[in-house]
């Protein structure tokens, strides 16, 4: 036992000295990083079952009920979902590790920018610039119309779901689009989603392509913190690994389930975000 915990703080000390070397911080963040504020990540079948029983008993997979089909089939239901998943994120309160994050990013030289697929807002909840932020899947906190009337993204602000958990569905009116009335959904990529206006995430984008510019001409030294990113849908993950390919950069990487990485350079850390953070932040005053 006692070889195992000093083999954890010698991986924390590695992660510290590899943050202190780093001109530039990118952090990666997958649906591990709500965990720890008690999100559910829907790991697998059985994970999303447990969060959503209703479905469950309908034998209702995520990639069933997170589809514009869902929505033009059966909108209660499609809105039963995504209005509690609505409620959750606005009533959940980012956990400590998302300010770990945000003073590391603002002690570096060239700064910090985000990465994630996740979809719940909880970066910008926790105090980091929107336009720090690139949530390559959209934002639950946004909408859009159901068809292609050119409408855009709006903000979800106004609407406030009333939700029968019990049997997951809408009990109030669902928004609707300003310009042709027609029903609004969230602005999320979901599954065979040809409909999905890219926009806003499109902007996040060129504002990221930008700052990782700046970093080519300054010829940072970058390191990509990866959080809770999976394999399944592997959007985080290979943008790590694209990063670290153009910078020569070097990956840490926390996830409980998964945490190989491509080099000795390195670092691996096979645990939930926060106790990884708070690890890695126990050794940085060493640096």
């Amino acid at each position: 036992m006692h070889a195992a915990i000093k083999n954890l703080e010698n991986i924390f000390r590695q992660a510290a000295e590899t943050l202190a070397g780093a001109d530039a911080l990118v952090v990666a963040a997958g649906a591990g990083m709500g965990v720890d504020s008690g999100l559910p990540d829907f790991r697998g079948q059985t994970g999303f079952w447990q969060a959503y029983p209703a479905l469950a008993k309908a034998d209702l997979h995520f990639s069933d009920i997170a589809s514009p089909r869902t929505f033009a089939q059966d909108p209660e239901l499609a809105w039963g979902f995504y209005g509690h998943r609505l409620a959750l994120y606005r009533q959940t309160v980012p956990h400590p590790g998302f300010a770990i994050l945000r003073l590391w990013g603002q002690n570096m030289p060239l700064g910090v920018h985000v990465f994630t697929s996740n979809v719940d807002g909880q970066f910008q909840k926790a105090g980091f610039p929107d336009d720090q932020v690139h949530e390559c899947h959209g934002s639950i906190h946004h909408l859009q119309c159901t068809r292609e009337c050119g409408s855009g993204v709006w903000s979800a602000d106004g609407f406030v779901p009333e939700v029968d958990i019990d049997n997951c569905r809408l009990l109030n009116p669902p928004p609707h689009c300003p310009a042709c009335g027609a029903l609004a959904r969230p602005n999320v990529l979901m599954f065979n989603d040809w409909n999905w206006v890219s926009r806003r995430s499109d902007a996040q984008a060129r504002r990221e392509a930008a700052w990782l510019e700046t970093l080519t001409e300054n010829r940072a030294r970058v390191v990509v913190l990866e959080l809770g990113a999976g394999t399944a849908i592997p959007s985080v993950r290979r943008f790590s690994h694209r990063i670290i390919h153009e910078f020569g950069g070097r990956l840490v990487r926390i996830n409980p389930s998964d945490a190989t990485v491509p080099s000795a350079m390195d670092v691996g850390l096979a645990l939930g975000a926060l106790e990884a953070l708070r690890g890695i932040e126990s050794f940085m005053l060493e640096q």
